[in-house]
């Protein structure tokens, strides 16, 4: 182990200290943020140290290459997260996650004082061109141009280089690119058919027969308790959910998070199917245990992994995939002896489902703020745009049936 060095004084100095002989003034050496060594001089340790400490607040804040233009974007981005004290936690996760698997190693790098429009259009399309959707590049926007308009209202830079770029990206890759589409009513009952016959994954039916016919997000689903259930009033309250995010770039854990807002807050019409489904999983549980998780005071959350703990939303996408690779394998036999056309499920998750309940709202309700309220959507636009392409497929069936009529010529 290295002797401690000291002053004349016998006090210990720290890393980067030192006193020199010929005068005994004091010395710190250090790099800055650029990579360049510097050094600062003092009559007197006290003085150094208040100068260190100057230093170092500076260099966490990153006053001196932010100011000057000279900061990297990542490290704007990085100030500018740490300001969003008003984000809920799964959010500030989400688009953490989104910068950093997006942005960090790319155009991240780069002086933010360097990047211009064209620099931040290229770098979108590269993203397209890697195959990511364009709703994830409108995430990825949703950080970055809050981040250069923090620095143009700094002053670090003049103009916001991702000012309308999205909005080109949006006109010239197509409004729809990257939509989520809707189960067709074959394709949702033949899942749901396969699932209760199959020995193997018949335990997942209750819960999505609920998915199915509640449109509940799934962190709404799997933040569900059994006191959210109003059997009286054949109603499910919805108010909360549970959100599995990453806690200080360390582990994952299980949150409560409250809607951002107030259409989150909202109560769903229980179905036939869906109270039958929730009294199954109940009989069920009765005989095997209920969930036991304690989540930031919760309790007595509704549907449970095997081990009688939260389910992860990544477990049950992997479920489904599962599932409906199950299900193509057997009907491509199924329908090659029986000499007829498969018919095939496509790749969906937990959010298509919602999306598939939406549409058949859609399908059979004609008041948009009805299932906008029953949706949970914040915009009535989104509720709008899946209307539009649900009554699209109503038109072209009532067209067929126009035609398909004897006098109709």
């Amino acid at each position: 182990m290295s002797k401690a060095r000291k002053d004349t004084k016998g006090r210990i100095l720290r890393k980067g200290e030192c006193q020199r002989k010929n005068d005994g003034r004091y010395i710190y050496q250090y790099t800055d943020p650029n990579g360049k060594r510097r050094v600062v001089y003092a009559g007197d340790l006290a003085e150094l140290r208040e100068k260190e400490e100057r230093l170092l607040k500076d260099q966490r804040d990153g006053l001196q290459c932010y100011c000057y233009g000279k900061a990297t974007l990542n490290y704007v981005f990085d100030r500018y997260i740490a300001t969003k004290y008003d984000l809920k936690p799964h959010t500030k996760s989400h688009y953490q996650y989104m910068y950093d698997h997006c942005v960090r190693e790319t155009l991240g790098r780069k002086n933010i004082a360097d990047i211009k429009y064209s620099d931040v259009k290229f770098f979108y399309y590269s993203l397209i061109d890697s195959g990511i959707q364009v709703n994830s590049i409108d995430t990825v926007h949703t950080v970055l141009h809050p981040t250069f308009e923090m620095a143009v209202r700094d002053g670090v830079i003049r103009n916001n280089p991702s000012d309308r770029v999205m909005a080109e990206i949006k006109k010239s890759s197509g409004k729809n690119k990257g939509i989520r589409h809707a189960l067709t009513i074959e394709q949702q009952r033949a899942f749901l058919k396969y699932v209760e016959e199959s020995p193997t994954y018949r335990h997942w039916l209750p819960m999505f027969i609920v998915l199915f016919g509640t449109g509940c997000r799934i962190g709404e689903l799997i933040g569900l308790r059994w006191q959210d259930l109003d059997y009286a009033n054949r109603s499910i309250n919805i108010d909360h959910a549970v959100v599995y995010v990453t806690v200080n770039h360390e582990k994952r854990e299980f949150h409560v998070s409250t809607p951002k807002t107030e259409a989150g807050v909202r109560s769903i019409p229980m179905m036939d199917a869906v109270k039958k489904a929730f009294q199954d999983e109940y009989a069920v549980q009765k005989e095997t245990g209920f969930n036991t998780a304690v989540v930031d005071g919760m309790r007595g959350f509704i549907f449970r992994n095997k081990d009688g703990s939260m389910l992860n939303p990544t477990v049950v996408n992997r479920a489904i995939r599962r599932i409906y690779e199950a299900y193509n394998a057997e009907e491509i036999l199924k329908a090659k002896r029986a000499g007829r056309k498969p018919l095939l499920l496509p790749h969906f998750s937990c959010h298509h489902i919602r999306h598939t309940f939406c549409t058949r709202f859609c399908e059979n309700e004609t008041n948009l703020k009805v299932i906008q309220s029953i949706m949970g959507h914040a915009n009535i636009e989104t509720t709008m745009d899946i209307y539009a392409e649900a009554t699209e497929l109503r038109k072209k069936e009532a067209i067929k049936t126009l035609e398909d009529c004897s006098n109709f010529f």
